[in-house]
């Protein structure tokens, strides 16, 4: 396999995965893939990120702290920032109802099945039983071109990872639970949390990791301006 189609492969490879097996990550692994990703580009080389990366009795009074908030994901505030507009329009509203019935429909969760899609988005807290989460955080004194430059860090970390045989779920579900997440990690107000990421290996045996997304054909989105 040439260059291109080693890195083709990592980005191509890289989706959402919602059931992990237990088996563990070393330490050295996952600093290894935090190097990698921290070489993303970033304006005057500011390298706004800061990440906690949570395992074992942590990760498990993480969860805890949101899962027992008693706070449901439909009345959880965003209130440090929107992570999806006010009002969906399309081609957004389509492609994110496509996914989402998806999903649910890879599981057997009928559109009425509520208490199923509820404890479904609560694997989100669990991180999906990866051995290894993270949260991510940026100083809420950094500006937009800071958000751009972020992104391109935690897509690193995906691809990254891939490369190493892990699989990785980001997940914004995390960033309306600040308040909770704060107290456990010793986060201060001057991050805003950004979301989270399950890290570790796929669980091949779990239905909702054959679903396999779409993608918008280019016509749909590039213009050659000759």
């Amino acid at each position: 396999m040439d260059e291109a189609a080693i890195v083709d492969e990592a980005i191509v490879s890289r989706r959402s995965v919602r059931a992990f097996l237990p088996d563990p990550v070393d330490e050295e692994t996952i600093k290894a893939i935090l190097e990698v990703a921290s070489r993303a580009p970033s304006g005057t080389n500011m390298q706004p990120w800061r990440v906690y990366v949570v395992t074992g009795d942590t990760r498990e009074r993480l969860s805890r702290a949101i899962l027992d908030s008693g706070i449901r994901a439909e009345k959880a505030k965003w209130d440090e920032y929107r992570y999806y507009p006010e009002k969906f329009f399309e081609p957004y509203y389509g492609r994110r109802r496509a996914v989402g019935f998806a999903l649910y429909g890879h599981l057997g969760i009928g559109k009425r099945d509520v208490d199923q899609m509820r404890a479904q988005h609560d694997r989100n807290f669990l991180f999906f039983d990866a051995p290894v989460g993270m949260i991510f955080t940026i100083d809420r004194r950094l500006n937009q071109g800071s958000w751009v430059d972020y992104g391109m860090f935690l897509e690193n970390i995906m691809i990254a990872a891939r490369g190493r045989g892990l699989h990785t779920c980001p997940q914004a579900a995390f960033a309306p639970y600040h308040q909770q997440i704060r107290p456990v990690l010793g986060i201060t107000e001057e991050e805003i949390v950004i979301c989270g990421m399950a890290l570790g290996y796929e669980d091949v045996t779990k239905p909702e990791n054959s679903l396999r997304t779409d993608r918008a054909p280019l016509e749909e989105w590039v213009t050659f301006a000759r």
